[in-house]
């Protein structure tokens, strides 16, 4: 194995893009119609000399990273601008260190720098995240290798030194064997507010940008097997809209799956029983809860990592997402009974990495496939966004996918023609070119993206058009 660089973050700084939605996308008690895509831009050194830009991007959503009702979504905004400004101040002040290194040494430090201006850990997680990704295209750029190879050997530096449990597991061997298959399948998002069928949608509804619409156009248009479903915290609300989406998807000649999202909605375990009592005894359900994979964190933050829901977890699996605020969560949701945890980008690179660490390792400690990791989505954009977490599930052997920022958002929004022409030509196995408009290219229900795991940098040929941008 060749030894990891030493680096020094040099320079860094974020801008903004904004997005606007095709109609509002509604999960928990959030309606969200539009939101700022951050973009960071770094320049980092290594002890030889050698100097390279690196970049990363990501939506600012609100209303998922906190959900206080106090806050207005301009507020939650507000709070991921402040976490990315102290990430970079806090990764500036460092000497030179491998790529992880950097990233270990500041990690504490940010979170307490985090808390102090009241900003919980996945807001906290977001401003690290985005700079640390960036920092890794900038390594990768700088040796000319793309973001695979820099994994499966190392280049990055992984240790357990942020993941004391996993003293004695061979990480380095791990890392090796991680996948990189270029194609996956996508699961699509079926939000609370989104019409069933297309008979649902009134003439002023109707959308007239060729893109599918409900839940029937997008399974025409995409051929999707596998779906995510968003619940809301009312059980017989929530079982009354199931037996609708199963009455759509049950129609699909083939096996599907699909998953729950409860998006913090279930006050406690006994909420969450109710509905699975609801599932279980209506005979319409029967196929759908036959293809139910898991349960995405049902309960609220505050009380989810409160008691055991070991009960629960019996019945159907369940994942934390949202109660992932620190790299430490997943240890301890493990002892109350999840078995499951969310890889999304906006959380961290590196803590999705070392989930998935600890879940090869408690698999194979206790002889079965108990513990799973799933690949999930933050209405992430086409472009850089999407195809740096595209690479990230990809390593952590996803297999399927949640993609919902193709079915709210028109392609590549607001960027320039001239940057969607660029992502048509160096990615047009993952886009498609509509009259000018680079859109995701869903076919059978999967995305193909082999330029993405081949390009240099971290899943992106393309540099964003950074004079279109609100510095």
């Amino acid at each position: 194995m060749t030894e990891a660089p030493r680096v020094k973050l040099v320079e860094a700084e974020f801008f903004e893009r904004p997005v606007d939605f095709r109609f509002a996308f509604r999960f928990g008690v959030a309606r969200v119609e539009r939101a700022p895509q951050a973009f960071v831009r770094v320049r980092i050194e290594d002890e030889r000399g050698r100097s390279a830009a690196g970049w990363s991007g990501e939506m600012m959503m609100p209303k998922w990273f906190d959900k206080n009702p106090a806050l207005s979504p301009d507020d939650n905004v507000e709070q991921l601008r402040r976490s990315l400004r102290l990430a970079i101040e806090g990764l500036r002040s460092l000497k030179a260190n491998t790529a992880f290194g950097l990233h270990a040494a500041a990690e504490a430090d940010h979170h307490w720098a985090a808390a102090r201006h009241g900003l919980p850990g996945l807001v906290a997680s977001y401003g690290l995240a985005l700079v640390n990704r960036a920092i890794i295209d900038a390594l990768c750029r700088t040796n000319g290798i793309g973001a695979v190879e820099a994994v499966t050997g190392n280049l990055l530096g992984i240790t357990d030194a942020t993941a004391p449990d996993l003293g004695g597991f061979d990480l380095t061997r791990f890392l090796s064997r991680l996948g990189s298959s270029s194609t996956l399948a996508v699961r699509h998002t079926v939000g609370l507010a989104d019409a069933l069928s297309a008979s649902e949608l009134g003439p002023g509804q109707r959308l007239e940008d060729g893109l599918p619409q409900s839940l029937d156009q997008v399974i025409a248009a995409y051929g999707h097997r596998t779906f995510k479903i968003k619940v809301s915290g009312r059980p017989a609300e929530d079982a009354e809209r199931l037996v609708a989406i199963a009455a759509v998807l049950d129609r699909i000649p083939e096996e599907y799956r699909v998953t729950l999202d409860g998006n913090e909605q279930f006050e406690n375990g006994e909420v969450v029983a109710d509905l699975l009592d609801r599932i279980e005894k209506e005979p319409r359900l029967t196929r759908l809860r036959a293809s139910a994979l898991f349960f995405e964190q049902p309960i609220a933050r505050a009380e989810a990592l409160s008691k055991s829901v070991a009960a629960i977890a019996a019945r159907l699996p369940l994942e934390i997402d949202e109660s992932d605020g620190d790299i430490g969560s997943f240890l301890r949701a493990r002892e109350l009974g999840y078995a499951g945890i969310s890889s999304k980008s906006c959380k961290g690179f590196y803590r999705s990495l070392i989930n998935r660490a600890r879940v090869d390792k408690w698999n194979g400690e206790a002889g079965n496939a108990r513990y799973f990791m799933s690949a999930e989505d933050l209405t992430t954009q086409a472009g850089l966004g999407l195809q740096q977490d595209l690479v990230l599930a990809a390593l952590i052997g996803a297999g399927h996918i949640e993609r919902n920022g193709h079915h709210y958002v028109d392609g590549m929004a607001r960027a320039p023609r001239a940057e969607q022409a660029a992502y048509l030509a160096a990615h047009g196995d993952l886009y498609e070119n509509a009259a000018g408009r680079a859109r995701l290219a869903v076919r059978n229900g999967e995305i193909t993206f082999a330029s993405v795991l081949r390009a240099t940098g971290l899943g992106s040929a393309v540099e964003p058009d950074w004079a279109s941008m609100a510095g």
